[in-house]
């Protein structure tokens, strides 16, 4: 983007009503954060992602990202499943409603994106405790899945092309989302952990001792959600997919690995850190376990594990002193709260006016809100973030050819166009 138009887009960016979301004013704010979400991503591979930062602080944007990440967390906890038992509600496609549910995907990656940078994490201000609990909501995600539950979300990247799915398949989807949405959470909580000394007064004490973060930390280190094993393969969740891993790169650390890693170094060897956190005989047994892991292998790939390994020898045979009790007043998050209370009793009442104004588009509607849709994943910005070479729609290989009407799908043969083109046609018609 234009650095003119990436400070417009920065600008308009602003709070929405829960009742509001879907609605046409709403669905600009998508688009200006989808577009800010793309352009900060092409910035940061290219390491110019410092207009963006600085165009964040000056607006003070930050608070105002976290407000609507925690706002679509609502919707989709208290108005989803609503809308989706609702008997009226037989939408003629399940985009605008995906796009809602994409929308938390979009910011919480464009806050993995700056967060690395401290001054985007004091601009927060006090907005930082309710994402600090938002991460810890993800991360409690992230420790409860079984296996099994890993294994079912395999190559499970969403797909806004997809065919129209039913209520019960959105819900799916949703749940396969929430996969990778946690995984940024863990990466921008990482980022929040590396700058504990410019947070606010009660942001450490939330993260040691209201959540426990370090002994949620050991149960991801334990368990790692983002690997499993199948068929006696060792398969792990990287840059949206699931990949398997040959036999020599097993002991190879992901950066998942790291981020968890790093945000325990930072939580445990941080003198401030050491003088709040509770060590109890529960907490000290939980953070022992990490001792098992930290091999000469993991040390080698990062070296800042021997500070840890070190404080874990020590903490294995002293007893910490306890905590000084030197907090009188403790900062609490307000925007969870807040959009609860103003909100409670109203879920079903939401839900029915956004089935009747928001998700059921008259086919004008749809083809207009197409178009919109098609500037903003414009196939230029499209291409220069997909990693990957593009793959035939029906049968899955390198492709080179594309619908040339929409210019949106893929195929390998005429053979396979002709075969999906049945399928494809409605989109095509809207998208051209």
């Amino acid at each position: 983007l234009p650095p003119a138009e990436a400070e417009a887009l920065v600008r308009a960016l602003q709070g929405s009503e829960l009742r509001d979301i879907g609605g046409q004013g709403w669905l600009r704010q998508h688009e200006y954060v989808e577009k800010l979400n793309m352009h900060g991503i092409l910035s940061a591979s290219a390491g110019q992602e410092q207009l963006l930062t600085e165009l964040l602080v000056t607006h003070a944007k930050i608070p105002v990202l976290i407000g609507e990440l925690i706002s679509v967390e609502i919707w989709k906890h208290k108005i989803f499943p609503v809308l989706c038992r609702l008997e009226d509600f037989k939408p003629r496609s399940t985009f605008p409603i995906y796009v809602v549910l994409h929308h938390e995907a979009s910011i919480i990656n464009l806050l993995e994106t700056v967060f690395f940078f401290k001054e985007i994490c004091e601009s927060a201000e006090d907005s930082i405790l309710d994402l600090i609990d938002y991460c810890h909501r993800k991360l409690i995600l992230l420790a409860a899945r079984s296996t099994k539950a890993k294994a079912l979300l395999g190559d499970g990247a969403q797909n806004p092309k997809a065919d129209p799915v039913p209520p019960q398949e959105l819900q799916k989807q949703a749940e396969m989302m929430e996969f990778e949405i946690s995984l940024k959470a863990l990466s921008v909580l990482r980022f929040i952990t590396d700058q504990v000394d410019s947070l606010p007064l009660g942001a450490l004490t939330r993260m040691l001792n209201t959540h426990n973060l370090p002994c949620l930390l050991v149960e991801l280190v334990e368990h790692c959600p983002w690997s499993c094993w199948e068929a006696g393969k060792l398969k792990k969740f990287e840059n949206g997919t699931w990949h398997t891993v040959p036999p020599e790169d097993q002991v190879k650390m992901t950066k998942l690995d790291g981020q968890v890693w790093l945000a325990l170094l930072n939580l445990l060897l941080s003198p401030e850190c050491q003088r709040k956190y509770r060590f109890d005989g529960f907490n000290k047994s939980q953070l022992l376990k990490l001792r098992a892991f930290l091999t000469d292998v993991l040390i080698d790939q990062l070296p800042n594990l021997v500070e840890m390994q070190r404080f874990l020898s020590y903490l294995a045979v002293t007893e910490p002193a306890p905590p000084k009790k030197d907090l009188i007043l403790e900062q609490v998050p307000v925007l969870w709260d807040h959009i609860l209370k103003k909100n409670s009793g109203k879920w079903e009442a939401i839900a029915k006016h956004q089935v009747k104004h928001a998700f059921s588009p008259t086919e004008e509607e749809l083809k207009l809100q197409a178009r919109r849709w098609a500037q903003t994943y414009s196939l230029d910005m499209m291409e220069a973030l997909a990693t990957d070479k593009p793959r035939c729609r029906v049968c899955g290989v390198e492709a080179a050819k594309r619908c040339s009407r929409c210019r949106n799908e893929w195929y390998c043969t005429r053979a396979c166009q002709v075969q999906h083109w049945q399928k494809h046609k409605p989109a095509c018609n809207l998208m051209a």
